[in-house]
């Protein structure tokens, strides 16, 4: 995305109808505003939120009595150890805007397109600090400038968090991601890996990040086949969105001994 009045499309070409499958979008932008709320979202290319996404303003304090307060708990102490100055200006911040919103699968993503017009635009109002809970991710206005006003879109790798850790019992790796719901997709799983086959299993997690975002959808049983691995990899969808290691549902991927 760049400051300019017309922003390209942002298509879907694998994308095929009928999975029934929703998006979630859901951002905290902490800041001080103007008792009117006047949002330059033209200036990113954006014509306003797409119809099904909200955009609520609370005080800081009068949020943080909600049990779900996203800078509470253990979601919280991350995002504190993780960036510990800009935690504390979204501590302080006096207000926040919640962006939220669940959308139908659609054939381009025009509608993050345009919630991200409206993110930007915010931060240029009073805005210093938003949260993505999706990917347990606090950015500060010019890190989150950095990550996501990319010429022509940042790429899906932006918007979804890799994580990677051991298998009990196991010398093996586990690696997974977060976010792909903000592609009404299920996350990736990827079990058993060896040492020596973390690079290769990274770059195919990626690789597939990029083609879910694009509308890819793996079905039960579907051979994943991969340059120079002697098995393919068998597609397993399953889990449930409330799971807490990914916030979504996922499709797992075994590798093969």
């Amino acid at each position: 995305m760049t400051e300019t009045q017309q922003t390209p499309e942002w298509p879907r070409p694998y994308w095929q109808p009928g999975a029934g499958e929703d998006a979630l979008l859901q951002f905290y932008v902490f800041g001080k505003f103007e008792r009117e709320l006047v949002i330059p979202a033209q200036r990113y290319g954006s014509p306003g939120l797409p119809a099904g996404v909200e955009l609520k303003r609370f005080q800081n304090l009068e949020l943080r009595k909600w049990e779900g307060y996203p800078l509470n708990g253990s979601l919280g102490e991350i995002l504190r150890e993780d960036a510990p100055e800009t935690f504390e200006q979204a501590r302080i911040a006096p207000e926040v805007l919640v962006v939220r919103g669940q959308l139908a699968d659609r054939a381009s993503l025009d509608y993050l397109r345009d919630t991200l017009g409206v993110l930007a635009a915010l931060l240029d109002i009073g805005g210093r600090a938003i949260l993505d809970p999706q990917i347990l991710g606090l950015f500060g206005a010019e890190a989150w400038r950095e990550r996501y006003l990319v010429p022509g879109g940042a790429p899906p790798r932006n918007h979804v968090l890799i994580l990677r850790s051991e298998e009990p019992g196991s010398d093996r790796s586990w690696v997974h991601t977060r976010g792909m719901r903000k592609f009404g997709r299920p996350d990736l799983s990827f079990r058993q890996i060896p040492a020596h086959e973390l690079d290769r299993a990274g770059v195919l997690c990626e690789k597939l990040v990029e083609m879910q975002a694009l509308g890819t959808r793996f079905v039960a049983g579907q051979a994943l086949e991969v340059e120079g691995m002697p098995q393919a990899l068998v597609a397993q969808p399953g889990g449930r969105l409330d799971d807490p290691e990914f916030n979504n549902r996922h499709v797992e991927f075994r590798w093969p001994f």
